[in-house]
């Protein structure tokens, strides 16, 4: 993948990752095996496996800071270790929506049917798939992931409804960039490592 053959979008994005301070870098490298490994602290709090911790966390995370999404996950998972019944789930506090929480609540409860099945929305199944599956290549596109492609800042309030079609040209575009920086560099990046290294890199810069 050459330069020149790259949209100017694609050239958005590594214009961002040549940003990135090797300690960011670091960060977004160990971003989503991280959040694998707190699914798998929570799943054996809860008693579940570890997809179905991250199914949880993955129904809590829309408009949710990611420390408070942790924190609304593993409560959930106290109460239901606990014994608790869906009414007593249905009461703990959690920083998001009540159909948010109520699809976070029927994955925590009903581990015989796999997580993926019933997670909704596009920004979730791939939020899911890059903690739970790198081997998929998958890539999550959020608000920031969103501002990152288009080469300038757009507060999260104000980013638009992404359709199907131009999810998919924005994730070509990441899989484009992931392309070119692995062939200038010599390294082996899955496209979710250049979507979490930019996500960091760009919050830092914009102050969000």
């Amino acid at each position: 993948m050459s330069y020149a053959h790259l949209t100017d979008n694609a050239r958005h994005i590594i214009a961002v990752f040549t940003l990135a301070t090797s300690q960011e870098i670091q960060l977004g490298l160990d971003w989503y095996p991280s959040a694998f490994k707190i699914s798998e602290r929570i799943g054996k709090r809860a008693g579940i496996s570890t997809y179905h911790a991250a199914g949880v966390i993955t129904a809590l995370s829309p408009r949710n800071k990611w420390e408070d999404n942790v924190r609304n996950a593993d409560s959930l998972a106290k109460v239901y270790a606990a014994g608790g019944t869906v009414t007593d789930l249905t009461s703990v506090p959690c920083r998001t929506t009540h159909p948010n929480k109520h699809q976070a609540i029927t994955i925590l409860t009903t581990p015989n049917i796999a997580p993926q099945h019933l997670i909704t929305g596009a920004k979730r199944h791939e939020f899911y798939n890059c903690i739970t599956h790198p081997e998929l290549n998958d890539v999550c596109i959020d608000g920031h992931a969103y501002s990152v492609w288009l080469g300038e800042y757009l507060p999260a309030s104000k980013a638009p409804s992404i359709g199907k079609k131009l999810r998919a040209r924005i994730k070509q575009d990441y899989h484009d960039a992931c392309s070119f920086i692995n062939e200038e560099l010599g390294e082996s990046y899955i496209t979710s490592d250049i979507q979490a290294i930019t996500w960091v890199t760009h919050k830092r810069i914009h102050n969000v």
